[in-house]
């Protein structure tokens, strides 16, 4: 529907209805016209912000006293208007200066633009996008200055990003489902100075939900010794969280988290993540051999059986043991682990297997973490990895192609684990 504006006399044209479009074209040509650029210092987008929130809070003062104006119901109202004073607000378009109304008894208190304020929030906004794609301060700031002419120091924009740690502590405590088909958790090296810079694991926990959706259920911030009291506790939180049961919690060699998994969730089926196994084959292989290598091994996590895969394993060691001991010996410690998901439909294998399940999201984390170089505290570091979380999958893509190929994996999970799913369904 087309909305009418009526626009009173001027050199435009006689009174008549307008419609917004068509008001929004004879702005553009007066602006043209008066050589008025539309964007930058000074151009008409700037204008119409100052214009729009000096409306505003017009709008605002004339309830809060009671009457417009220059109306003569004011006299005698016990609180009139007391002049403006004038401040500028970094926007969307640029730094802007507005007239603020005041109050004689001194009681209003604008909402548009805050007592104190210096920013709309969408700068905010802005500022936290921007960091969360991996810009650092200095580049933020060099962002805000080049594009709008507005110069935001470095601890301001630390103080805006800083606002994220109260939501960060309610996302990490709020209520999770009841059941996962599956829970990865990986770890994100990023160097923290503590004293001296170090490398320090935060370790990201991600589940697919039973609708198919992804979902990061938390981060920890580890030492590089943790155990199975360190993954105790971890564990326990999520299950205090409300999660009663995982069906399989898919990892990469984590020392101590199997016995932790037994304690907390005794029926989850622990499984070294495949794709991690590969990776770290190929580190201790020559580059020119890294397909030959993953040809070769291919046979053995796509094997029908168990045994299967066993006799798969015996060709490659002995084509490439004399060459590459270390890879042989690499499999074999990770046996016990990489073998559960072999006794499971091809189905629940490519979600196991999927190198776009967490990776997609450890690329993200690392392109956010690479850009800072290192971190002068350990919250300073969790507060990058949550920012480039929270900007994961802005436009829902990711989430609506996982949801669409998900039938065919939930009902492989539902047979595989008949009842355990049913509780969250209903």
């Amino acid at each position: 529907m087309t909305t009418e504006t009526t626009v009173g006399q001027s050199a435009a044209g006689p009174v008549g209805a307008v419609t917004d479009e068509q008001l929004i074209a004879m702005l553009v040509d007066r602006a043209r016209d008066d050589g008025l650029k539309l964007t930058g210092e000074g151009g008409l987008l700037q204008q119409l912000t100052k214009r729009v929130l000096e409306s505003a809070l017009e709008g605002e003062i004339t309830d809060h006293v009671g009457y417009d104006k220059h109306d003569p119901a004011g006299r005698g109202s016990g609180n009139t208007r007391n002049g403006s004073r004038t401040k500028t607000v970094l926007t969307d378009v640029g730094p802007v200066e507005v007239r603020v109304p005041r109050d004689a008894a001194g009681t209003f208190e604008p909402q548009i633009v805050r007592k104190r304020q210096r920013r709309l929030t969408g700068v905010d906004d802005m500022v936290l996008s921007l960091s969360a794609k991996g810009l650092t301060h200095g580049e933020i700031a060099a962002h805000l200055a080049e594009v709008y002419g507005a110069e935001v120091s470095r601890q301001t924009i630390s103080t805006i990003t800083d606002k994220v740690m109260d939501g960060m502590a309610e996302w990490q405590n709020r209520p999770l489902d009841r059941v996962y088909p599956v829970v990865f958790i990986d770890a994100v090296n990023v160097k923290i100075r503590d004293g001296q810079v170090a490398n320090r694991p935060i370790y990201v926990v991600m589940a697919v939900t039973v609708d198919g959706n992804r979902d990061i259920l938390g981060i920890w911030a580890g030492d590089g010794g943790e155990g199975a009291k360190h993954w105790l506790h971890v564990l326990t939180e999520l299950k205090n969280r409300g999660v009663a049961d995982v069906l399989m919690l898919v990892c990469d060699g984590l020392k101590g988290l199997p016995d932790a998994v037994a304690t907390v969730w005794p029926r989850t089926i622990v499984q070294t993540c495949v794709v991690h196994l590969l990776r770290n084959s190929f580190r201790y292989a020559a580059r020119q051999d890294w397909d030959k290598i993953a040809k070769a091994l291919k046979p053995v996590y796509t094997a029908a059986t168990e045994d299967a895969a066993t006799e798969r394993f015996l060709e490659f060691a002995e084509t490439w043991g004399r060459k590459y001991p270390a890879i042989v010996k690499l499999w074999e410690n990770a046996w016990a682990e990489f073998v559960p998901f072999l006794a499971f439909d091809v189905e629940i294998r490519k979600v196991i297997c999927s190198t776009n399940a967490i990776e997609s999201v450890n690329a993200r984390i690392r392109k956010a973490v690479r850009a800072r170089g290192h971190f002068p505290n350990e919250a300073a570091a969790l507060k990058c990895v949550y920012m480039a979380l929270m900007s994961l999958d802005p436009t829902g893509t990711v989430r609506r192609r996982w949801t669409m190929r998900w039938k065919a994996p939930l009902n492989a999970f539902q047979i595989a684990f008949e009842g355990r799913l049913t509780p969250a369904n209903n």
